[in-house]
């Protein structure tokens, strides 16, 4: 019993409606953020890494979970291409935010910031995930975006698999370089 609830449970998120709203071209909201980066606690500032290069920005439900413990392994394994792309990495949460210190530690492997998105934050980029009939959760849904230089939303994925964000954000970074080249 107890592992069919558990089962269910890990599963509600995937049955949740998602979507990005906001679109390729919109202004992505700015925002300072309490987080965390390899077990020390920090303030994220948007603003601040968009003036390093691209941002791939990543919402997930919450922290020590199973497919959040997974797409944060992946950004971590995946993040030297992603700097070599020019590319800052930071992950966003409004679940658990009370363990995103050691998170950053265990599934962020020290590589790239987390941090608490605020109510505003969450609102700017509707990410709160809802249930089937439209009421709204308490956790953000698994929604990447890559956000230019100049503050505008290049790419905009949800899905609550969180297989193909890596992949994608990667090939939306690895493409801005190489038009910044030519």
């Amino acid at each position: 019993m107890r592992t069919k609830l558990l089962l269910a449970a890990l599963l509600l998120p995937l049955s949740l409606p998602v979507e990005a709203a906001l679109a390729p071209g919109a202004v992505a909201p700015n925002f300072v953020a309490s987080g965390a980066m390899a077990g020390k606690p920090l303030n994220v500032d948007l603003k601040a890494a968009l003036r390093k290069g691209p941002v791939v920005l990543y919402f997930f439900p919450a922290a020590f979970t199973g497919g959040c413990n997974v797409e944060a392994a992946a950004f971590a394994a995946a993040l030297p291409d992603f700097t070599a792309a020019g590319a800052t990495v930071i992950g966003m949460t409004a679940g658990n935010v009370d363990k995103l210190v050691a998170f950053s530690s265990a599934h962020c492997a020290g590589k790239f910031a987390v941090a608490a998105a605020s109510p505003q934050v969450i609102k700017g980029y509707d990410v709160l995930l809802k249930k089937p009939d439209g009421t709204p959760t308490t956790v953000t849904s698994r929604t990447s975006y890559v956000i230019a230089p100049d503050g505008k939303i290049l790419f905009a994925h949800t899905d609550m698999n969180p297989g193909d964000h890596i992949k994608m954000t990667l090939d939306v970074v690895r493409k801005y370089k190489a038009g910044k080249r030519g």
